[in-house]
């Protein structure tokens, strides 16, 4: 039988849907902490493809999930590209920048990038032997808008100031950032596919703070272009658009960029995007993070609430965001337990 997510990206409705979550294989299990200090450090675990592999499988063995997607990270890429990256203990990642010609000419060639990502494909191989057969292995990489503001600053912003400063100072210098970026990505993804990644998608974690045409130039158009070039490479190959922060510009984005399935933060209401974007094909998501660390009655009325609403189409159940490092394993196992419950009156605080 077609496994659960490929069903339901193909536009099948459910009478369950399928449940994974973002970060799902992160510090908030104790398995995983024990792998990263094995390891030694993140970019080691990252590039380690046995561990890597491990720390991917983790979630899958403690929760039975239906789909685990290959640990890694958004800036890689740039690393491939030949931008120097290190992670700051406590504070997160650190990148050499990029903000002139001269430093965008300097980076590496597209072609050059699978010297560094090698290690990335030997993990996708391994867990493709690895995972249990009804089990979909997910890959993925940073939107080009997204890994270009990392890019800029050297570093996460709180409001991507550097790159729409750039954006509005040299446009053809960070437009030349973004097509690279659309072509490494390209590339990147597809030597995942070919290594036994099933399903793709594309996180564009910053996309809400473009506005008007930008949000149309930097978030839709390379994500059309990334989704059209994979798919006319793998044909029947589903792609998972992530554009956080989107809001109503949600609505339509199925035919704008291509995708099998867009994936909603939770800033829209469940309700509101099964009237106005599921009617495009699958949506993911959308029951807030905060949920996996407060737990109780809140987590399971709204982990119904969000079934409830979209199980009209075609769904796969997620968070609308990355589980956090304080959130609770027994809360992850409640939320399931309350999508998986065929009796819902018996759920657990009905």
């Amino acid at each position: 039988m077609t496994k659960t997510i490929l069903r339901a990206l193909k536009g099948e409705t459910l009478p369950t849907p399928p449940i994974w979550m973002m970060r799902q294989a992160g510090r908030y299990l104790p398995e995983y902490r024990a792998t990263r200090a094995q390891a030694g450090d993140f970019l080691s675990l990252c590039y380690n493809s046995e561990l890597a592999a491990e720390v991917t499988l983790q979630p899958i063995r403690r929760y039975g999930f239906d789909a685990a997607i290959l640990f890694a990270d958004i800036l890689l890429l740039p690393q491939a590209l030949g931008m120097d990256l290190w992670f700051e203990t406590g504070e997160g990642p650190r990148l050499s920048t990029i903000t002139t010609p001269a430093e965008l000419a300097a980076l590496k060639p597209v072609d050059a990038i699978h010297e560094t990502l090698n290690p990335v494909y030997e993990t996708v191989r391994i867990l493709s032997r690895e995972l249990p057969q009804e089990t979909t292995l997910i890959g993925f990489a940073g939107a080009p808008w997204t890994v270009a503001t990392y890019m800029i600053a050297g570093r996460g912003t709180p409001d991507q100031g550097p790159a729409h400063a750039l954006k509005s100072a040299d446009r053809a210098t960070f437009s030349g950032i973004i097509d690279l970026l659309t072509e490494a990505t390209i590339e990147y993804l597809s030597a995942q596919v070919k290594a036994g990644a099933e399903v793709i998608k594309i996180f564009d974690s910053w996309a809400g703070s473009l506005q008007g045409q930008d949000f149309d130039d930097f978030a839709i158009e390379p994500a059309r272009r990334i989704t059209a070039a994979l798919k006319a490479r793998h044909p029947g190959l589903p792609v998972i658009a992530f554009p956080r922060g989107a809001g109503d510009r949600y609505a339509g984005l199925h035919d704008r960029i291509g995708a099998d399935c867009i994936a909603l933060d939770d800033g829209v209401t469940p309700d509101w995007a099964a009237a106005n974007v599921q009617t495009g094909g699958c949506v993911q998501g959308n029951l807030a993070s905060h949920h996996m660390v407060t737990g109780g009655d809140d987590l399971v009325r709204e982990t119904r609430r969000v079934v409830d609403a979209f199980r009209g189409g075609p769904h796969i159940f997620n968070l609308g965001h990355g589980i956090t490092p304080d959130a609770s394993p027994d809360n992850v196992q409640l939320m399931i337990d309350t999508v998986r419950d065929t009796v819902r009156d018996t759920v657990r605080g009905a």
